[in-house]
């Protein structure tokens, strides 16, 4: 391996590990927590900043390990196994797939959009399948009848506002950091 091949993965490999530091911290200043699971809080930030500048197979592992290290860090809010894969595994994993717009300008913001758009239909789906036994009739001031109205409105409520934060974190950061956001200093663009 080249010597700036190596310090490249080296590099890759700490800011990894420091944006996987920096969101489980950040997920433990929630500003709004659900009773059965969900949060709003500013965890995905420093996944989406990774994936943004590594691309989508590294932000997509790097999601993955997030969602897995919080299940055992925060505590695990889950129904069975199937529970724990959908909502922490699988639900940050996609988070990733905001690298696929690496580079490209203000189109990561689409990416970030996109990102939360999957993770929220993961937990939708949970929602549906999973957590549906364990629906109340009452949530946040409506009553639910229909698990899928449940789960789109307990679901929507923290992701949308998730989704929200990061895309205005991204625009306020986007002019000082944008080399950073870009990968150009990765890339030598």
């Amino acid at each position: 391996m080249k010597r700036t091949a190596l310090r490249k993965r080296i590099l890759m490999i700490c800011e990894a590990a420091m944006m996987l530091a920096l969101a489980l911290v950040l997920n433990h200043f929630k500003l709004w927590e659900m009773p059965q699971g969900g949060s709003v809080d500013f965890a995905m930030v420093p996944i989406f900043f990774f994936a943004l500048r590594w691309g989508v197979g590294w932000g997509l592992i790097e999601g993955f390990i997030f969602g897995t290290l919080q299940m055992f860090i925060d505590g695990a809010i889950a129904w069975g196994w199937q529970s724990l894969l959908l909502d922490y595994l699988i639900a940050f994993t996609p988070l990733g797939v905001a690298g696929l717009f690496r580079g490209r300008g203000k189109g990561i913001f689409v990416g970030i959009t996109l990102g939360c758009v999957l993770r929220f239909i993961v937990h939708f789906i949970s929602g549906v399948t999973i957590y549906a036994i364990t629906m109340p009739t009452e949530c946040l001031g409506m009553t639910f009848v229909n698990k899928w109205t449940y789960s789109l409105v307990y679901n929507g409520s923290y992701m949308l506002l998730d989704t929200i934060i990061c895309i205005v974190i991204f625009a306020l950061l986007y002019k000082p950091l944008d080399k950073y956001i870009q990968a150009r200093d990765i890339l030598g663009k």
